[in-house]
Parts: structure tokens; C-alpha cells; sequence
């Protein structure tokens, strides 16, 4: 092992003052001084002021946490939304089209048609028929995907409620999704 050249002895103790944040220059302060120095109110004495710092900050780390949901990272989503797994349910949900993303509209215009009593049963069996039609597109959905998820994540760690976090996410308009979709329709994840 190679020895270090011999330094000046004034350097070196340059080098240290310039780390340390130069030379002192003063005594060491005592720590009842140092006390004195760190005693802050605990109640500030503007209460009003202290209230409405209070309040930006909260609704600054709110909208960041709003904004950082809706973008679909990670360390701000939902327990439930949180994982590769349900990044990959709600790509492949968000990729495809979904007869419940048009539920509630078709859903509200039978409500305004059965009001007319001509049209009223007519109105009552067609929203009978689109509620079997979501169940039925949800459960194919449902099987794709759990299909899908075993041959990407294997057979036995496939999480518990995939597919009914597929078929709720599938029956919202797709507008009002959260997190908001992250790939276009047809884009399908590998």
C-alpha cells in the first residue's frame, strides 16, 4: 500500500475549515445558549396567519396527491389500485370497449322513457336486456383477463378480485375513470 504525500500541516487545516464551514472565530456556544436560541412558541401568536399557511399547505399536498392519482402514480393511488397487476387490468379494461361504459346514459334515457306509458314496458324490458347485456360483456371480460393475467403473472399469483376490479372499472364512463386511462382504445398491454 502506496503512502500518502506528506502535507502542509496550514492546508490541511485549510481543507477542514473549508468542509466545516470555515474558521470558528468564536467560543463554543453553551447549551443553555443553544436552548435559548432554538425556543420557538408552540402556539404561533398569529393565529390567523398560522391558520391560513396551514390550510395552503394542506390544499397544496392535496391537489398534488389529486393530480398525481389521476396521472397514475403509484405512491399516491388507492390500496386497491396500487400494483402491476392492477396496472395491467385497468390498461386492458382501458383498451377495449365495454357495454357498461354506456350504462348510466342508456340507463337514464330508459328512466326519462318509461315515463311515457306507451313506451313504458318496451323501456322496462330493454333496460332489462342491456343490464344482462354489461353482465355477460363483464363476464367474458372477466375470463380473458384472468387468462391474461396467469400467462403474464403466473397461474398462482393472479390477485383476488381482478376481475370484479375489471368489470367496476369497465361500467364507468370512461371519462370518469380514476386513475384516468393511460393507453388508447385498441392499445392492449402485452
Amino acid at each position: 500500500m502506496a503512502k500518502s504525500p506528506i502535507e502542509n500541516p496550514d492546508s490541511a487545516l485549510d481543507r477542514e475549515s473549508e468542509l466545516f464551514g470555515g474558521s470558528k472565530g468564536r467560543a463554543t456556544p453553551t447549551r443553555r445558549e443553544r436552548e435559548a436560541a432554538n425556543i420557538r412558541p408552540l402556539v404561533s401568536s398569529d393565529r390567523k396567519a398560522a391558520n391560513r399557511e396551514s390550510r395552503a399547505k394542506t390544499a397544496q399536498a392535496r391537489d398534488r396527491a389529486r393530480i398525481g392519482m389521476a396521472a397514475g402514480e403509484e405512491k399516491y393511488l388507492l390500496l386497491k389500485d396500487r400494483g402491476p397487476q392492477r396496472r395491467y387490468v385497468r390498461d386492458y379494461v382501458d383498451a377495449r370497449f365495454s357495454v357498461g361504459e354506456v350504462f348510466v346514459p342508456a340507463l337514464l334515457v330508459f328512466v326519462l322513457t318509461s315515463t311515457v306509458p306507451s313506451v313504458a314496458i318496451y323501456a322496462t324490458v330493454a333496460m332489462y336486456a342491456f343490464i344482462l347485456a354489461v353482465v355477460i360483456d363483464s363476464l367474458i371480460m372477466g375470463r380473458l383477463l384472468k387468462g391474461k393475467l396467469g400467462a403474464k403473472f403466473g397461474e398462482d399469483s393472479v390477485q383476488r378480485g381482478a376481475t370484479w376490479y375489471a368489470a367496476m372499472r369497465g361500467a364507468q364512463l370512461r371519462l370518469m375513470r380514476l386513475p384516468k386511462p393511460q393507453v388508447k382504445r385498441k392499445n392492449y398491454p402485452n
